[in-house]
């Protein structure tokens, strides 16, 4: 007795962290965890020896630089690691990638999630091919819990090189600004090769992964706001795809008159679609996802009447809302991931359409913007899509329209469902007549007119079934209530296959 409880005491005495301000591992862990919850796995493992350590006669310690094990978030299990940056710089080994390994398959076979606190210099040199081993290991694991388990990553100091590509897989990422990055190649390499001169906040800080690359999903001011954003997000979400996720009591709703006046009487004036969405869901409160990235679409969790919703928008503030590359990867993998784990879709429609244009050309608006309308065809989830304003060209088709699948969709008086805007309609179709014309300017006023108060409205597409009901905005969480109500039961079986072909 008296030896396991020295061997427990060196095997938890903590290493000084290589920041000053950061947590340890298992202080980490313990933040995370419900108090007392946590139960530690791989505790007396220790890394394997190597050829140096026979040399010095050194002793490893035990752990291996990586803390294993379960507990629970607000009562419910989940499985999580912690690297240990004070031994051997959080750097992976073969004793660490097992460990790391046996809790992937233990959350597997129990059906809870994985959130993995990352702080890590990468593979072990010193253990060369082995570690890079692991690291192929734990990435299979991560390909077969995807879809199947919540997969968390919060990165709170570097990770680089292989280890960055795990984070990649899972379903989520937090960094903490300042002291995150996250990159494959570091600053000092890049200098080497290619003589440019970088810093590893520029090339992959919190800022630029959660900004420019899209590569992180939340920004936290510090590790104590990341750690509360994961505990925030798990509690939207279930613990694997066979669970329905948690229901809470409904929240406040508020009250839906602003909603007649939110949007503008002129066309071309953009309003901020945040304030129709936090005047729909529970408590007017949504947890933002990819917030900082490709902010012209609005991918959020919430609920309606206390049960889990997936939200995807169009922001007339940024750019309009138009569909570029950026805002069409972002939706798209929201919408697998809720599909994935049986969370409706909510969609708000606003949008001018695909972004035209040389470069979006070259860099492949149609193979990457392909993948949300793939996404939304595929997904079989209960979807409710209401049409605020205008729903042009591909843009009507691929924000959740009844042709990809949509279960029931609404429109506000003020949907504008056509192929394109009356003016640019009026240009194409009556460009002659425009041409010939003694008053240009008066003819055009005039057919835009025209256009408008046929195609410009949203009875057109009610008339053909497209649009279930024209609605008043303020009745708008009403209707979704009730949708949502009636689909809950929603069965749609898919053909039998290995698994589709996304255009990635």
């Amino acid at each position: 007795m008296a030896d396991l409880v020295r061997r427990r005491a060196q095997a938890v005495v903590p290493g000084v962290p290589r920041r000053r301000g950061a947590l340890g591992a298992r202080e980490r862990i313990e933040r995370l965890l419900d108090e007392g919850s946590f139960c530690e796995t791989g505790l007396f493992v220790r890394a394997r020896p190597t050829a140096d350590d026979s040399r010095r006669g050194s002793q490893r310690p035990y752990g291996d630089g990586v803390v294993t094990g379960y507990g629970t978030v607000d009562g419910r299990p989940i499985c999580v690691f912690a690297h240990d940056s004070s031994v051997f710089g959080g750097s992976m080994g073969e004793a660490f990638g097992e460990k790391t390994v046996a809790l992937m398959d233990m959350a597997l076979k129990t059906g809870c999630p994985v959130v993995g606190l990352n702080d890590s210099g990468g593979a072990r040199i010193q253990e060369g091919v082995v570690s890079l081993a692991l690291y192929a290991e734990l990435v299979r694991r991560n390909v077969r819990a995807s879809g199947v388990i919540p997969q968390i990553s919060v990165i709170l100091g570097p990770c680089a090189g292989g280890a960055a590509y795990s984070p990649a897989i899972t379903d989520f990422t937090v960094m903490v600004d300042g002291t995150s990055h996250m990159f494959v190649t570091g600053p000092d390499v890049i200098e080497a090769v290619t003589g440019e001169r970088t810093t590893a906040e520029d090339l992959g800080g919190a800022g630029t992964s959660n900004s420019v690359n899209g590569n992180a999903h939340f920004l936290a001011a510090d590790e104590e706001e990341a750690l509360d954003s994961v505990r925030d997000l798990l509690s939207y979400l279930p613990a694997n795809n066979l669970e329905r996720p948690p229901q809470y009591a409904p929240g406040h709703a508020a009250d839906g008159e602003p909603l007649d006046r939110v949007v503008p009487d002129r066309s071309g004036q953009s309003y901020d679609m945040r304030a129709v969405l936090e005047s729909v869901v529970d408590d007017g409160e949504l947890l933002y996802v990819h917030e900082l990235f490709a902010p012209n679409i609005i991918c959020a969790l919430a609920r309606i009447e206390g049960a889990s919703v997936g939200v995807v928008a169009n922001q007339p503030l940024h750019a309009a809302g138009v569909l570029d590359i950026d805002a069409s990867e972002k939706a798209a993998r929201f919408v697998r991931f809720c599909d994935a784990f049986g969370i409706p879709l909510l969609t708000f429609a606003d949008v001018p359409g695909y972004l035209s244009g040389v470069r979006q050309e070259r860099a492949g608006i149609i193979r990457r913007g392909a993948k949300l309308l793939y996404a939304y065809a595929e997904a079989t989830v209960p979807k409710v899509t209401v049409v605020v304003r205008k729903a042009y060209g591909g843009g009507y088709a691929v924000m959740g329209s009844k042709h990809l699948g949509a279960d029931v969709n609404l429109a506000w008086p003020t949907a504008r469902i056509a192929v394109m805007g009356a003016e640019g309609a009026v240009g194409v179709l009556h460009r002659r007549e425009l041409a010939a014309a003694a008053d240009p300017d008066a003819l055009r006023a005039r057919l835009v007119a025209a256009y408008e108060s046929t195609h410009g409205t949203p009875y057109p597409a009610a008339e053909r079934g497209y649009v279930d009901a024209v609605i008043a905005p303020r009745d708008t969480r009403a209707h979704i209530c009730r949708a949502l109500r009636a689909l809950r039961g929603k069965r749609a079986p898919m053909p039998e296959r290995r698994h589709g072909n996304i255009p990635l």
